[in-house]
């Protein structure tokens, strides 16, 4: 890891300019084709990579393995999708009722800053979906590589390199710089040529880095997913018909990678009664089982740590299990602790994210109190209803608010699996994100890269090749008012 000054910087950042012209020289397919011969360096790296980050997160091989062909796939299907032209989104208006030629498409932003992540060496960091995403919008790329996973970062980052070296691309298109330091991630995102930033990680990172966007003199998009605590709402009916299997499920997820994914469901909303003492005694017989987990670096842990036990210091407070003790440092121990929901108006901080395998059971002692619960819940990534039609149907309300929270709504499951495809919203209200018009996940994650542009009355022989004259790509453009691949 080098110390970087701001003439290097400068330079990092001129070379993302002249990348990012040469792919404005490329049509849609084009793009497409380079991301796959990206992909195919990132599939082809051998066992290296996963031993290598294995050792850097402590993360098993087996979640590193389905990782790193998450990331392929991530790249495939970006790319499959940029090669039919939706995102470009063409339209023509030609004639009708005076001599005009009107054609719009979407283009790339210019340069983006990527931020590598913590907990997804792969998935999320050097080249992740926000890498994939910002080159298949045309953008040139520049990865602040995560100080946890350095050596795992400058692989992949060779591994671009090689793909785009392969295609017949200048190495301009792509830009990696190691350094933990704040000051460096400053500058970059200060930086009059850099038009976009994507970061996933803590709400204190990624609003620190959106003001520093919004600052600017030229104020840019940061593109920032935050965390959550993505609430799961068990009601009544479901929770008599399935208590022991939900109590396994939900304690399984809690737990999942030691808690630390985004998606993490760390708080169960329920009604008192009978049901919900069933459940807390199988909850607490369920994570009484589950070992100590190491982290993926030390400063998490100590993290964990230190949150969770604020929240044990509070009176109100009442533990209900936990799993075996952490005996190594870095190790977390999973406990999930409970309050009642009259008492979350005194405290509401209690709602705050603790990143790792801690769950908060909010009690409510009636259906009033569950719908002050949801209204109280800020932007959240998902929002879960462990519930039956009839629950529903009791609680439409409930249902309706929950969509004005979340980017995505579970009925049954749980939240921690995130598929990439189309149909996938990875995002939410702040301060689940900055903007909820927008994915991190799926090939809809390019949209946040684009912005339009109107071409009035030029020539054929000038119009990007999504808009020219007999639509040689044959992607599919409104033409007139009519979709056509005329």
């Amino acid at each position: 890891m080098m110390n970087w000054n701001k003439s290097e910087i400068d330079v990092v950042v001129k070379h993302a300019e002249d990348g990012f012209h040469f792919l404005q020289t490329l049509n849609c397919v084009q793009r497409a084709q380079l991301m796959h011969a990206i992909a195919d360096e990132i599939d082809a790296i051998d066992e290296t990579l996963i031993d290598t980050a294995h050792l850097e997160t402590a993360l098993p091989i087996g979640r590193l393995q389905g990782e790193k062909a998450r990331t392929v796939n991530q790249w495939r299907t970006y790319a499959d999708a940029v090669a039919t032209g939706m995102y470009a989104e063409a339209r023509v208006d030609k004639g009708g009722n005076g001599p005009f030629d009107l054609r719009k498409m979407n283009r790339g932003l210019g340069p983006v800053v990527v931020f590598g992540a913590s907990n997804f060496p792969f998935a999320f960091s050097t080249a992740g979906g926000d890498t994939a995403s910002a080159i298949g919008a045309g953008c040139s790329v520049i990865v602040k590589a995560h100080p946890a996973h350095l050596k795992t970062s400058h692989m992949m980052a060779e591994a671009i390199q090689r793909g785009i070296a392969n295609y017949g691309a200048p190495e301009e298109i792509f830009g990696h710089i190691a350094s933990g330091s704040f000051e460096v991630g400053q500058q970059l995102v200060q930086h009059k040529s850099v038009k976009a930033v994507a970061f996933t990680g803590s709400f204190i990172g990624g609003k620190a880095l959106f003001d520093l966007g919004q600052k600017r003199t030229e104020p840019i998009p940061v593109f920032a997913e935050m965390g959550s605590i993505n609430p799961v709402f068990v009601l009544p009916n479901y929770l008599q018909l399935h208590v022991a299997s939900f109590a396994k499920q939900y304690v399984a997820s809690l737990v999942l990678g030691v808690g630390q994914f985004c998606t993490n469901p760390g708080v169960l909303v329920a009604l008192v009664g009978p049901d919900l003492e069933k459940m807390k005694d199988y909850i607490k017989q369920e994570i009484a089982n589950v070992p100590a987990g190491k982290m993926l670096h030390v400063g998490i842990a100590e993290g964990y740590n230190h949150h969770k036990n604020e929240v044990l210091q509070y009176e109100q407070v009442s533990l209900i299990g936990v799993g075996e003790a952490a005996t190594e440092v870095g190790e977390a121990q999973a406990t999930i602790v409970e309050i009642k929901a009259s008492y979350l108006t005194k405290n509401p901080n209690l709602m705050e994210e603790v990143f790792g395998p801690f769950g908060l059971l909010i009690s409510c002692a009636d259906e009033l109190e569950m719908k002050e619960v949801m209204q109280h819940l800020a932007g959240q990534l998902t929002l879960t209803f462990a519930a039956t039609d009839e629950d529903i149907k009791r609680q439409i309300i409930l249902f309706q608010l929950a969509q004005e929270k979340c980017g995505r709504l579970l009925f049954q499951g749980m939240p921690t699996g995130v598929e990439v495809q189309f149909a996938m919203q990875h995002g939410g209200p702040y301060p689940a994100t900055t903007d909820p018009r927008f994915t991190s996940v799926g090939p809809d994650a390019v949209k946040r890269f684009l912005r339009p542009i109107s071409f009035q009355n030029w020539s054929n022989d000038f119009l990007p090749d999504e808009l020219k004259d007999g639509n040689s790509l044959q992607i599919n453009r409104l033409v007139n008012q009519r979709w056509t691949k005329d």
